[in-house]
């Protein structure tokens, strides 16, 4: 009896599966030509254009410079004689221009945006003062190796073994 469940259920889904394709066929008595196919009988306005799949595309990251840190770069470039009048806040041709040639003086490339160098060496580079250690920290380069005294220096190279 079971098998003869499993036949009936495996008949009727066949029969399901095939049908659609029966019923997709013209029959004799249509009117429809049996060359033509229904797919291409569909016409209206989006007939022969391939669908745009564009992406919108995502900026990321900064899109402009804040108007205060222009300020803080125009009064820079004034200061060092690459820009005159005064700082407008206003990222504009002419503070572009002076930018690009401050770079260029430095040997570094020209970009439209200045780059961490251009804004160190203008003065602007970031702000330790409100680090947690910054009280009484040294920004300054290294004493030479010369400073140093002779028993600490041998210290290091025993401790390195480096031989003098």
């Amino acid at each position: 009896m079971l098998s003869t469940k499993a036949g009936l259920v495996i008949l009727f889904s066949g029969f399901l599966g095939v049908a659609p394709a029966f019923a997709a066929t013209p029959t004799e008595t249509s009117t429809a030509p049996a060359h033509k196919s229904t797919t291409t009988a569909h016409t209206g306005a989006h007939s022969g254009h391939k669908a745009k799949s564009k992406k919108s595309h995502k900026l990321h990251g900064q899109q402009a410079i804040d108007a205060s840190r222009v300020t803080e770069i125009q009064k820079a470039l004034i200061r060092e004689h690459y820009l005159s009048g005064e700082a407008s806040g206003n990222w504009d041709a002419t503070t572009q221009a002076a930018m690009q040639k401050f770079q260029s003086d430095q040997g570094w490339q020209t970009r439209l945006i200045p780059d961490s160098r251009a804004l160190k060496k203008l003065g602007l580079g970031p702000d330790y003062s409100g680090a947690i250690n910054a009280e009484g920290a040294s920004f300054a380069p290294p004493a030479p190796a010369s400073s140093i005294p002779p028993s600490q220096a041998s210290g290091f190279a025993a401790a390195s073994g480096v031989n003098e």
